[in-house]
């Protein structure tokens, strides 16, 4: 075929050409509007250097997947198929489609943490129906006007960069805005290869912030929600340091709890041979299994009374009533100084007794269980737990935790589930289904769904293992739901209005 100067297919060619790249220009300037969803999506760098990365890792990167996805569909397009006005309608088509899709990913990541992959689609589409059941006519609405919008400012870049095409060539622009942006492309790579070197997690942190950008690690990931224990992971020894704890605040007025007059008694015993002998003598124990609670017993306690996991756990909240009893003056505690709780005097709706002797124990409404062994070299174990037979909370195969117990309690027990949800961290046994949740013990981030469970450490390393066997598993992190998990410990971390 013959492509000279003078041939009318390679004049076309090269107009089109040219065409695209100032199409793709103004198409690089509506991602970076549309991309900044994600800069705030998650918590801001800490450095100027870490601001610095940010701008230019968005400015570079979102310019290159663009430039991407014209050099893949419009440039091939071009030279196939080189009629201006069919290119320029397929080519605002395109684009309409590809930035649509952006707009979708930027409003997952915002919501869910991560970005659209068939790992997480159940989630996905869980949250995109949510969305469209709550208010259907508005999320119509609104969905349809954005993909209008786009359309309109696609074919308006379109025709507007075809008909001033020749002056737009005469503009030195272009020049200058590439160079600045391969240097930005090379500079960003260039100080993220120095922080993975050096360990600089304000700048790995933001890995996976953008979308097509790196992997998210488990060190990332830590590190983008303040759990990654830096000293401890610079030093790379076993440091007894203690993890970022959560300052606990409540997003929520609690609601009053007009409890009944049923009381209901938890007895503590200190290890399960206490516990064997006290059933042995019961006959109206039911067993309640896979209680997944943690080796260190003072988050095992904070977990039961306060409805938390551990990553709450401080002197100053151990001083105060759990929330949830707070207005009510609900629980009574005995027996738990030793582990850095007040003992509670009185009657109340919910008595929890830590078991010296068999003797003069409560004999109706019981909820026994023992502490772990202490000299146990595991983070986690499980064990069974025995209710009355008028206890509510429904057995299963699924692990529990014992913030689920008190949560389900106070559900269900008391008829006071707005109050449970409002000041504790957990799931109705009874009426929730899901086999997940979340824990922290020892600066340990705990998760579990179905049988497996994962143990993310402090310097960012892990472990996976079978819940009820307890072998390794060898498996990749299952990232969106390690984020899910993650925002869910965070629950009570921020204010609804931060």
């Amino acid at each position: 075929m013959n492509l000279t100067p003078d041939n009318q297919f390679s004049s076309k060619a090269s107009q089109l050409l040219s065409w695209g790249h100032w199409f793709t220009f103004a198409n690089i300037g509506l991602v970076l509007l549309i991309s900044t969803i994600y800069l705030f999506a998650d918590s801001q760098p800490g450095t100027p250097l870490g601001w610095f990365y940010m701008l230019i890792t968005w400015v570079s990167h979102t310019s290159f997947i663009t430039f991407c996805a014209f050099v893949l569909t419009i440039f091939p397009l071009s030279l196939v198929f080189p009629y201006p006005r069919h290119i320029r309608g397929m080519a605002a088509g395109i684009a309409t489609i590809g930035i649509s899709a952006l707009c979708l990913d930027a409003f997952v990541y915002y919501s869910l943490g991560y970005h659209i992959n068939i790992q997480a689609l159940p989630e996905i589409i869980s949250l995109l129906w949510s969305t469209l059941t709550s208010s259907p006519a508005i999320t119509t609405v609104f969905a349809g006007s954005l993909i209008i919008i786009i359309l309109g400012l696609e074919l308006i870049a379109s025709n507007h960069a075809w008909r001033h095409l020749d002056r737009l060539k005469n503009l030195k622009f272009a020049r200058y805005a590439t160079s600045l942006l391969v240097t930005c492309f090379a500079l960003s790579h260039s100080i993220h290869i120095w922080a993975d070197a050096n360990n600089y997690f304000d700048i790995t942190k933001q890995d996976n912030v953008l979308p097509l950008s790196y992997p998210t690690t488990a060190k990332t990931l830590l590190a983008r929600h303040d759990l990654l224990d830096i000293k401890k992971y610079q030093q790379e020894r076993n440091l007894q340091l203690e993890g970022p704890k959560g300052r606990f605040i409540l997003n929520t007025t609690l609601p009053n709890c007009e409890a009944n007059n049923q009381v209901i008694n938890f007895l503590v015993f200190k290890n399960s041979d206490q516990l064997n002998n006290f059933v042995n003598e019961r006959s109206d124990l039911s067993a309640l299994d896979n209680i997944l609670q943690p080796v260190n017993r003072q988050d095992a306690l904070f977990n039961l009374i306060y409805g938390l996991p551990a990553y709450y756990n401080s002197e100053k909240l151990r001083e105060a009533l759990p929330a949830w009893a707070q207005k009510n003056a609900l629980v009574g505690l005995s027996g738990f100084t030793g582990f850095g709780f007040k003992d509670i005097k009185g009657e109340h709706s919910i008595n929890m007794i830590l078991v010296d002797k068999l003797e003069h124990l409560p004999s109706e409404n019981i909820i026994a269980f023992s502490l772990a062994d202490e000299t146990s070299k595991e983070l986690i174990t499980t064990s069974k737990a025995y209710i009355s037979n008028t206890i509510l909370i429904k057995n299963s195969d699924s692990f529990k935790q014992l913030n689920d117990i008190i949560y389900s309690i106070v559900s269900e027990q008391l008829n006071c589930p707005a109050l449970a949800d409002a000041a504790m961290l957990g799931r109705n046994l009874n009426t929730d289904y899901q086999q997940e949740g979340v824990n922290y013990s020892n600066g340990v981030l705990v998760t579990f769904k179905k049988d497996r469970i994962t143990l993310v450490n402090p310097d960012g390393s892990y472990k996976q293992m079978s819940g009820s066997e307890g072998f390794l598993l060898e498996q990749s992190l299952d990232i969106p739901f390690l984020i899910h998990s993650i925002k869910e410990l965070q629950k009570f971390t921020r204010s609804s209005g931060s």
